[in-house]
């Protein structure tokens, strides 16, 4: 794997300090309303479906804003603002989701991801609030399976003062990403700007490096969810399939950052994608699968609730999100 030292900056900074239009949320009758003078919140950011038998929770954790010169390393800063205003979006500055998944089978609880904890953007740290608003609690949370260990992936996992948020879950890991970030002469011999990333991967995963489960790609890690090898935006990360009677949800983790970039312009490569060249093979392929198929997809940097479809479009595609659904 090539990484460039943009990608190691870029990755530093996520891992570190992770960097919408109105939210598609299932709204509760005992939501809270705000304080005379407050600043005005959206209703709880979750949103359920089914696929088969398996009922799927989206849970969002707020956003990040990032400067858009530079975000794309090979396109012109005039064609990336050429992109954002064709979908009626800021000229300057993205808004970058964070979108994980619960999957509730018969009342096994498998979270896909853990959002950025206490240590992401300010516009972040939602996760929690809308996590509990949607009827569940951190401690009847079976198995966390991890896609790669960015921090607005893994700092979920420990708050900032060491306690871990899952206590009663099994943490499920790529053994690739595993074998990456886990590596002290790696560490060791990494560029000044990486190590924070490293440090961090320590942080979240070292007081229970002998409990991590690591696990192959091609496997079915939990029941009806199937790991499949998305690398380039890291070493290891992963993407997964979801089956379950007729229902199939492609999980496509970071595979795009927002559609509105990516999936229209597949070949383009993001900041942070470690090996650029691997990252757009990988969502080529992907993202042709999930057309051809006509499958369901989830990212976890789409706008929420971050589900939908893929469609050719040119030389590109596009992303056709599901239509909001008061039913599950």
């Amino acid at each position: 794997m090539t990484i460039t030292r943009r990608a190691v900056l870029a990755t530093t900074a996520l891992a570190a300090a992770p960097v919408v239009g109105p939210a598609l949320a299932q709204t509760t009758p005992s939501a809270p309303t705000p304080a005379q003078g407050s600043a005005p919140r959206q209703a709880p950011g979750f949103y359920r479906y089914k696929v088969g038998d398996v009922e799927v929770t989206a849970i969002n954790d707020g956003f990040a804003q990032r400067p858009l010169e530079g975000f794309v390393r090979n396109a012109e800063l005039s064609q990336v603002q050429q992109a954002m205003q064709e979908a009626f979006l800021p000229g300057n500055a993205l808004p970058i989701t964070f979108n994980t998944l619960v999957l509730n089978q018969g009342g096994r609880l498998t979270l896909i991801d853990t959002g950025n904890g206490d240590m992401g953007a300010p516009t972040s740290g939602r996760w929690m609030t809308n996590f509990r608003a949607a009827g569940f609690d951190p401690a009847q949370v079976n198995t966390v399976v991890i896609s790669h260990f960015h921090g607005d992936h893994i700092n979920g996992l420990r708050l900032k003062d060491g306690t871990a948020v899952f206590p009663n879950a099994e943490v499920m890991v790529p053994a690739a990403e595993w074998a990456f970030w886990m590596d002290d002469a790696r560490m060791n011999q990494a560029p000044e700007a990486m190590k924070g990333a490293f440090q961090g991967v320590r942080r979240v995963f070292g007081p229970i490096a002998s409990n991590v489960k690591r696990y192959e790609m091609d496997k079915e890690i939990v029941p009806g969810l199937t790991a499949v090898a998305a690398p380039g935006h890291t070493p290891g990360h992963t993407a997964y399939m979801l089956s379950s009677g007729n229902g199939k949800l492609m999980i496509m983790s970071d595979i795009t950052n927002h559609p509105a970039l990516f999936v229209r312009n597949p070949d383009w490569s993001a900041v942070f994608d470690m090996d650029a060249d691997q990252a757009r093979a990988t969502r080529r392929r992907m993202l042709d699968m999930a057309a051809s198929e006509r499958a369901q997809v989830a990212f976890y940097h789409a706008p929420f609730p971050a589900t939908g479809h893929i469609a050719k479009d040119g030389n590109g595609f596009r992303f056709v999100p599901v239509q909001w659904n008061p039913a599950v």
